[in-house]
């Protein structure tokens, strides 16, 4: 029988909490608040000289609800501002479970987020089609729904490829989203899963979430769904494709985090030749 990841979590949560006593709760109360900045430099292939160095902020996974307040997600603002990227990527899951109630405040808390070459977003499994992304448009982010973006910096471009969670196949996201590149692409892909169909595009680097980096991460177990993922945080590769997953800012089914800390990401582009793995 399938396990659902819902299931899988709290069962998880259940048995840590007789295993290890105090630790769910230090999860709970502590560790799910404790935001911290990852510094990370992804390799790109073929990137421009003159975007060697670009600095992108990625803030993914909000979940701002009941379980996730105004002041979890103000801290992830204003930790991203006092890093000053150059750009920053909204990784999709703003809200959880598409609820409307939480749907414009969250877009508000994120409006302050500003940088020199802009705010892009995409949409994750927990995001509406209509009502996320026209708030997100309202506070002036652009949402990337299967479309393609230039950035230009120093005279050089940057694509921006942004999918929709139900964007699949590698057909599919040729046709809708990369089709018309001309310049190197950065592919933005809730799902870190997108980083096989990424390798087949032969697209060269890939930023994505969605997983929470497992959320609750026991000693000697693990999370609960590396099995189910590529990579559950930070860096990993596929071919000539580099990917950054990110941990994310909230939870989701149960508020706790173990060994998993909420984190906004700051990802440094650093330019490779084509075919060189480092």
């Amino acid at each position: 029988m399938l396990v659902t990841r819902r299931a899988a979590l709290k069962g998880v949560l259940g048995g840590a909490a007789a295993a290890i006593g105090g630790t769910a709760a230090y999860g709970v109360v502590y560790e799910r608040h404790r935001l911290g900045a990852t510094e990370a430099t992804l390799p790109v292939a073929g990137l421009p000289a003159a975007l060697n160095g670009l600095r992108i902020a990625l803030l993914t996974d909000i979940h701002h609800s009941a379980l996730v307040g105004a002041d979890d997600v103000r801290a992830a603002v204003d930790l991203t501002l006092s890093l000053r990227p150059d750009l920053i990527v909204l990784g999709g899951d703003y809200v959880s479970f598409a609820d409307r109630d939480y749907v414009g405040p969250v877009a508000e808390l994120l409006a302050p987020l500003k940088a020199p070459q802009g705010v892009f977003a995409i949409l994750g499994n927990h995001d509406d089609e209509k009502d996320m992304p026209a708030a997100l448009v309202r506070r002036g982010f652009e949402v990337l729904k299967d479309d393609l973006t230039r950035v230009t910096l120093r005279g050089e471009a940057l694509e921006l490829a942004g999918i929709k969670f139900w964007t699949r196949r590698a057909s599919e996201i040729y046709e809708r989203a990369v089709k018309n590149s001309r310049d190197t692409v950065l592919l933005l892909a809730h799902d870190p899963r997108r980083l096989t169909e990424a390798a087949k595009l032969n697209i060269p680097a890939v930023l994505s979430g969605h997983t929470h980096g497992g959320q609750v991460v026991l000693p000697g177990v693990g999370a609960v769904a590396k099995a189910r993922f590529p990579i559950l945080q930070g860096l990993g590769r596929q071919d000539n494709t580099s990917i950054f997953v990110s941990r994310g800012i909230g939870t989701v089914y149960v508020p706790v985090r173990i060994n998993c800390p909420p984190e906004v990401a700051i990802i440094t582009l650093r330019a490779t030749p084509r075919g060189q793995h480092s």
